[in-house]
C-alpha cells in the first residue's frame, strides 16, 4: 500500500468517529493545559523571590502529582473505551485484507495526530491561561508577585514529555490489543450480550460494613488530631464500600423492582430496569467512579474555600496588634520577664525607626492540658490516659483578659473564676484544679467558683491547638502562680512555663511595618546585648500581622487554587466518565429500541423510557455522594481546627454551597447527555 493511505485512513476514522474523538481530545488539551499551567507556577523564578513562596511551591508540586495520576488513569481509561467501541471497524479492516501490521500503522498515525491537536493545543491553551491563572493566584493570596513570562519552557517541555510519554503508553496497549485480536471476534465484539447478574450477598454485605464502618468514624471522631490520623482509613473504607454497594446493591435494588409488577410492567420503567440489570456488572464501576469522583470536588472545593474564608478571622484573632511579641519564662529555671524593661526597650526601639505606637499592651498567661471529669468537676493535671479527651486550658488574670480584649475588667474576689466561651458539658459551678502524678493526686487542689460567663477569646479559641481550648479568668496573679506551681509539681520537667503578649499597635502602612520586624530582627542578631533590662526569659519571638496574613494567604490561597483546579480536573473526569458511558449504552440500546418501534412503541414511549433509565443513571451517584458529604462533614471541620478554623457556619456554608453548585453544573450535564442518548437511539 501507498504511504500516503495511512494518514488518510487515519484522518478519516478519527472524522467519521467525532462523537468518540472530539471529547477525548478536549479531555486531552484540557489536562495538559492544567498541568502546564501548575508546573509554569511552580517553575516560575518570580515566585521564588515572594513571602510565602514554599507553601505555594508546596501546593504546585503536589497538584501536578494528583493531576498527572489522575491524567494517566482518565486517558488510558478513555482510551481503552476508544478501542473497544472501534472492534467493529478494525475488524473490518482485517477482514478487507488489511493485516495487523497495517491496522498498527493507522494505530500510529491517529496516536501521532492526538498529540498535535491535544497537546500542542494543550500547550497552546495552557500559556493563555497561565496569565488568567496568575491573576487568581495574586487575587487569591492578596499580595504581588513578580511573575515572569507567561512562557515557561522548562514547563513546556516537563508536560509535553509526560503527556507524550502517556499517549505512547496508550498506543503500545492498542498494538498489543491487535496482536492478539481474532478478525471474527472483533467484527462481532458489539453483539456479545450479557448474562444476567447474580445477587452477591457477601459482597453487599462487604459493602454495608465497609460504609458503616467509614460512617461510625467520620461522626463519632472529635478529636482533630485523631481527625486527621482516621481521615484516609474512613476514606478507604467508604470507597470499597461504595464499589461494593453499587456492584452488589444496585444488582439487587433493580430485581427488588423487577419483581415489583405494580412498577416493572410500564413501558419506561420496563425498558429501563431489563436494560440496565444485564448491564450492571460494568455499569456499577462506572457509577462508583462518578459517585467517588464527584465526592473528591465537593470535599476539596468546600474544604480549601472555607480555610480561605477563615483566613481573616484566625489572623486578627491570632495577631490582634500590628507587631505580636510572645516571650516564655521559666520560673522552675528561675526566670522572670521584668515587664517595664521589656516595654521600655520596645517603646525605645519604636522611637527610635520612627514608629508611632498607638497603643502598647501586655499579657501574661498560662496554658497546660488538662482531662475534666464532669462527675467531680475535676480538671486533672499530669493524666496520661483518656488522651482522646484532652483540653488545652489557658489561665489568665483579670487585668490581663481585659488588656487582651479591651472588654470590662471582671470583678473577681480571690477564690472566683470566670470562664470564656463556656465550660465542658456536665460541668457545674466548681471547678477543681488537680495534679496527678503516677496515679496519685499531688499538693492541694486548686477550688475555684465560676460566677461569671464571658465571651470566648478568639486569641486562644481560634488557635492551631490540636485539642479544644479552654479558658479560664482568675483574680490575681498570685492565683495563677498557685496554678503554676500546681502543674509543676505533676508534671515536672514537662511543666508549661508563664507566657508574657506584648501587643503593639502602630499608626504605619503595611511596608514599614514589614520593614520595622525586619530591623527588630537584625538588631537581635547584630547586638548581643539588645535585650538586656528586660528580666530573664526562654525565649522572645517577634511576629507581625502583615506576615502573617501573607503567610497564612499564601497557604489558604494556595489550598484554594489547587483545589479549584484539581476541582476542574476531577470535574472533566466525571463528565467524560458519564458521557462515555452514555454514548456507549446509546449505541447498544440502538438496535434495541428499533425493535421496540417495530413492535409497536411510540416515540413518546421511547423518550419516556429513556428520560426514565438516564435519570436513574445519572442521579443515584450524585445522591449517594451527597450522603457521603453529610457524613464527612464532622471529621472535615475537626481536621479544620488545626489550621484555625473552629467557625462551623462557615464550613458548612461552604459545604453546602459547593454541594448546590456542583448539582447545577451536574444537572447541565445530565441534559447534554440525555439528549445526545436520545439521539443515538431515535
Amino acid at each position: 500500500m501507498r504511504n500516503g493511505l495511512y494518514p488518510k485512513l487515519a484522518a478519516r476514522s478519527m472524522r467519521q468517529n467525532h462523537r468518540f474523538f472530539v471529547p477525548y481530545l478536549l479531555a486531552l488539551a484540557g489536562l495538559t493545559a492544567a498541568f502546564y499551567v501548575m508546573a509554569a507556577l511552580c517553575f516560575d523564578p518570580g515566585v521564588l523571590t515572594m513571602r510565602g513562596f514554599a507553601y505555594v511551591a508546596a501546593m504546585m508540586g503536589i497538584g501536578m502529582f494528583v493531576a498527572g495520576i489522575l491524567s494517566a488513569v482518565l486517558l488510558l481509561y478513555i482510551n481503552s473505551f476508544l478501542m473497544k467501541q472501534r472492534k467493529k471497524e478494525l475488524g473490518l479492516y482485517n477482514i478487507l485484507g488489511m493485516g495487523k501490521g497495517n491496522i498498527a500503522l493507522i494505530q500510529c498515525w491517529e496516536s501521532l495526530y492526538t498529540a498535535l491537536i491535544g497537546i500542542v493545543g494543550g500547550l497552546v491553551l495552557g500559556v493563555l491561561l497561565h496569565k488568567l491563572a496568575t491573576i487568581a493566584l495574586t487575587t487569591l493570596l492578596q499580595f504581588s508577585i513578580p511573575f515572569h513570562s507567561s512562557l515557561s519552557l522548562p514547563a513546556m517541555l516537563l508536560t509535553a514529555a509526560f503527556f507524550g510519554a502517556l499517549l505512547a503508553l496508550a498506543l503500545l496497549l492498542n498494538l498489543f490489543r491487535i496482536r492478539v485480536s481474532n478478525p471474527i471476534e472483533l467484527l462481532h465484539g458489539g453483539n456479545v450480550g450479557e448474562k444476567e447478574p447474580k445477587t452477591r450477598w457477601l459482597l453487599a454485605v462487604i459493602g454495608v460494613l465497609s460504609m458503616g464502618a467509614g460512617y461510625f468514624i467520620a461522626v463519632t471522631t472529635k478529636d482533630p488530631a485523631l481527625a486527621l490520623a482516621l481521615y484516609f482509613l474512613a476514606v478507604i473504607l467508604v470507597i470499597i464500600g461504595t464499589y461494593c454497594l453499587f456492584t452488589a446493591g444496585s444488582i439487587a435494588l433493580l430485581k427488588m423492582l423487577r419483581k415489583n409488577k405494580g412498577f416493572y410492567y410500564q413501558t419506561g420503567h420496563f425498558i429501563g430496569v431489563s436494560g440496565m440489570l444485564y448491564r450492571m456488572k460494568r455499569n456499577a464501576v462506572g457509577l462508583a467512579n462518578i459517585c467517588i469522583l464527584s465526592t473528591m470536588v465537593m470535599v476539596m472545593i468546600s474544604g480549601t474555600l472555607a480555610l480561605y474564608l477563615g483566613q481573616g478571622e484566625i489572623i486578627s484573632a491570632q495577631y490582634p496588634a500590628n507587631l505580636n511579641m510572645t516571650v516564655s519564662a521559666d520560673p522552675a529555671m528561675g526566670q522572670a520577664l521584668d515587664m517595664d524593661g521589656a516595654k521600655n526597650l520596645v517603646q525605645q526601639f519604636a522611637q527610635d525607626h520612627d514608629a508611632s505606637i498607638t497603643n502598647f499592651r501586655a499579657v501574661e498567661f498560662l496554658r497546660f492540658n488538662v482531662v475534666p471529669f464532669p462527675d467531680s468537676g475535676h480538671l486533672d493535671v499530669g493524666v496520661t490516659d483518656n488522651a482522646s479527651g484532652k483540653r488545652a486550658v489557658y489561665f489568665l488574670t483579670a487585668d490581663g483578659y481585659a488588656s487582651l480584649t479591651g472588654e470590662a475588667l471582671p470583678d473577681l474576689e480571690a477564690g472566683e473564676a470566670a470562664v470564656c466561651g463556656g465550660l465542658p458539658d456536665g460541668f457545674g459551678s466548681e471547678l477543681i484544679l488537680q495534679g496527678v502524678r503516677n496515679g496519685a493526686e499531688t499538693g492541694q487542689a486548686e477550688k475555684l467558683s465560676v460566677i461569671q460567663a464571658l465571651p470566648a477569646v478568639k486569641y486562644f479559641s481560634l488557635t492551631f491547638d490540636m485539642v479544644q481550648p479552654l479558658c479560664v479568668v482568675v483574680a490575681d496573679q498570685e492565683t495563677l502562680d498557685r496554678i503554676w506551681r500546681l502543674q509543676y509539681d505533676a508534671l515536672d520537667y514537662y511543666a508549661a512555663g508563664m507566657t508574657c503578649v506584648l501587643l503593639l499597635d502602630l499608626d504605619c502602612t503595611y511596608e514599614k511595618e514589614l520593614a520595622l520586624l525586619d530591623a527588630w530582627s537584625n538588631s537581635v542578631i547584630e547586638d548581643s546585648d539588645f535585650f538586656n533590662g528586660t528580666g530573664s526569659w526562654a525565649s522572645w519571638r517577634t511576629e507581625s500581622r502583615a506576615e502573617m496574613a501573607v503567610d497564612g494567604y499564601a497557604m489558604a490561597g494556595g489550598f484554594l487554587f489547587l483545589g479549584i483546579i484539581l476541582g476542574v480536573v476531577f470535574l472533566m473526569a466525571t463528565v467524560l466518565i458519564i458521557y462515555y458511558k452514555q454514548v456507549s449504552e446509546g449505541y447498544e440500546d440502538q438496535g434495541r429500541f428499533e425493535i421496540m418501534r417495530k413492535v409497536g412503541l411510540s416515540q413518546r414511549e421511547v423518550k419516556s423510557s429513556i428520560r426514565s433509565q438516564v435519570l436513574i443513571v445519572f442521579f443515584l451517584p450524585i445522591a449517594v455522594a451527597a450522603v457521603h458529604i453529610l457524613f464527612d462533614f464532622n471529621l472535615v471541620a475537626q481536621m479544620l481546627t488545626m489550621f484555625g478554623v473552629r467557625n462551623v457556619l462557615t464550613v458548612a456554608l461552604c459545604t453546602g454551597g459547593t454541594l448546590l453548585a456542583f448539582l447545577a453544573v451536574y444537572t447541565a450535564v445530565y441534559l447534554l447527555t440525555a439528549r445526545t442518548y436520545f439521539k443515538i437511539v431515535r
